[in-house]
Order: structure tokens, then C-alpha cells, then sequence
């Protein structure tokens, strides 16, 4: 389990990226991936590599969008698989981010 950032300078955005299972045990690393980010920044999570996902994460993810600015936030994920995919659905996250 990991989390990793870069800069994509082509999109503009910070991509932060999750490896293994997205849970509670993740939650300073990812915070720490984009608190020093300025919020006007675009963020992007790169789910491709999550095995799993939980209700923790998706708290995490909504913080995540607080950060970048709330409804007008740019937060994209994407690479998400079919399970993870179907979480995010179930909880409407497809109603408060780009999901690609």
C-alpha cells in the first residue's frame, strides 16, 4: 500500500496516485499528498492500481475535494477498476467528481 504525487505539467494538475488498498490506514499519506498543494491546482487520483476501496477513502476523497476549492474544485479519478468503480457509484461520486 502507497501513496505517490507528481506534477503532470502537459495537464496541469497533481496527480496523486494510490497503490493497494485505499483505507483508513492511508489517510495521513494521502493527506499529506496534497495538503501543501495550493487549492487552485487541479488534482487527479490515479485509482489504477487500488484493490480496494472503503468508506474511509471516500472520506478522504471528499476532503481531498474540500482542499481544491468544494464545488468548484477540478478533481478527476480515474483508472478505476470494476470494484472500485462500483463503490463509487454507490455512494454517487459520480455526481461530485469527473470520474474517468
Amino acid at each position: 500500500m502507497s501513496v505517490s504525487r507528481h506534477f503532470d505539467e502537459e495537464h496541469a494538475e497533481v496527480v496523486i496516485t494510490i497503490d493497494g488498498r485505499f483505507d483508513f490506514s492511508l489517510h495521513k499519506l494521502f493527506r499529506d499528498a496534497y495538503r501543501d498543494i495550493e487549492s487552485e491546482k487541479g488534482f487527479r487520483v490515479d485509482l489504477s492500481r487500488a484493490t480496494y476501496l472503503d468508506s474511509s477513502a471516500l472520506g478522504m476523497l471528499l476532503l481531498l475535494r474540500e482542499h481544491a476549492g468544494g464545488e468548484q474544485a477540478r478533481v478527476c479519478i480515474s483508472g478505476c477498476g470494476e470494484d472500485v468503480l462500483r463503490v463509487l457509484k454507490i455512494a454517487n461520486f459520480h455526481r461530485l467528481f469527473t470520474i474517468e
